[in-house]
């Protein structure tokens, strides 16, 4: 029988299994193919380096996304959560010169943790106190948190010179220092392993943990015995957002040093695919961000080797997704049933396969 831990591996093995035969049918060469995706992620000390860094906000954003979805609260804003944090850095980073590198440090991603915070509160405030749906008011947050990165690039925080739409750069008191130079590692990376092990704690050690997951399973049975959902939903939400936010200080911090638009390529919504991979579990999202990574990363070196679209590595992200929830359905169980003899195990499915009360 697959255990949480083998399915994610079963629907990523399915997945290269499905797209191999659609590449022996065009006439491509599979193993050509995935092994120019591996060398481009993996064939390198600095491949490898590029990974980690492509990797670093997809754990920042799957956590923010897990916890949110552990308490069937579907926020589809880390994306705008990630861009106003970096925003908030961006504005307070050019400022630091006359401190201390480590009180910089934490200053910068502190005001990055609290810009998420309050963009992923406001809709956890909608939905407490209006019953406002989290998707919708995260999504639309979303929009406004883009136009909010064009206007400061563009306006207040433009570089002295108005020559480009970008930010100063922030001080260098305020970066994140790389190790084994010049690759591009830094303690941004160590930070989001930290907090993975912080949220796991959280969420299956703590009386605040237990509470969430009840949530999620079951608002009603929650409310009845005494759990605080409105108090509870606009905390989680706050704190989803500063996952994410942090981990748009730490982009900021360790990589770009300044603001522009685009600075998301879409993590943000990625990070709701990482998620699922993990099964919400704060420690699986490490290894699935990595692997998400590196399908990033490895993509360009399948192009220039293959002649194959980039695009196809998300045709493999959305085939793993979708294997992975067919593996959920009661058709996969009664097929599980009578191929292996094993009973279904409802406790299995994660609190995402559960719709939250209106």
């Amino acid at each position: 029988m697959l255990s949480s831990i083998a399915k994610p591996f079963a629907a990523l093995a399915l997945a290269a299994a499905l797209i191999s035969i659609v590449l022996a049918a065009l006439g491509a060469s599979p193993v050509g193919v995935f092994a120019a995706l591996g060398e481009g992620a993996f064939g390198s000390w600095y491949a490898c380096v590029d990974t980690i860094v492509k990797s670093t906000p997809l754990v920042f954003t799957g956590l923010a996304v897990s916890l949110a979805f552990s308490g069937a609260l579907w926020n589809i804003g880390a994306d705008g959560q990630l861009t106003i944090g970096a925003i908030a850095a961006g504005a307070i980073g050019p400022h630091l010169a006359n401190f201390p590198h480590a009180i910089a440090i934490a200053i910068i991603l502190a005001a990055g943790a609290l810009g998420g915070a309050v963009w992923g509160g406001v809709a956890g405030w909608l939905r407490a106190r209006r019953d406002v749906n989290e998707v919708i008011s995260t999504i639309m947050l979303n929009f406004v948190a883009v136009q909010a990165l064009s206007w400061v690039v563009h306006g207040p925080l433009m570089e002295p010179s108005r020559a480009y739409p970008t930010s100063s750069p922030i001080a260098r008191a305020a970066q994140l220092e790389f190790y084994f130079a010049p690759s591009r590692i830094n303690l941004g990376m160590i930070l989001a392993v930290a907090l993975a092990a912080a949220c796991y704690l959280l969420l299956f050690k703590t009386g605040a943990g237990f509470e969430l997951r009840a949530m999620g399973r079951n608002r009603r049975a929650a409310t009845f015995f005494g759990i605080r959902i409105p108090a509870l939903t606009l905390w989680v939400m706050a704190l989803s957002g500063a996952l994410a936010g942090l981990g748009g200080a730490v982009q900021i911090s360790a990589i770009s040093h300044r603001l522009y638009e685009k600075l998301s390529p879409g993590w943000g919504f990625e990070a709701i695919a990482v998620a699922l991979v993990a099964r919400l579990n704060p420690l699986g999202i490490i290894p699935a961000a990595l692997l998400f990574g590196a399908l990033d990363n490895g993509s360009q070196a399948m192009q220039r080797t293959q002649g194959i679209s980039p695009e196809l590595v998300q045709v493999i992200q959305g085939l793993v997704i979708l294997i992975i929830l067919a593996f959920d359905t009661p058709a996969w169980s009664g097929l599980r049933e009578q191929i292996f003899g094993a009973p279904h195990d409802a406790a299995a499915v994660p609190p995402v396969a559960e719709m939250p009360d209106a």
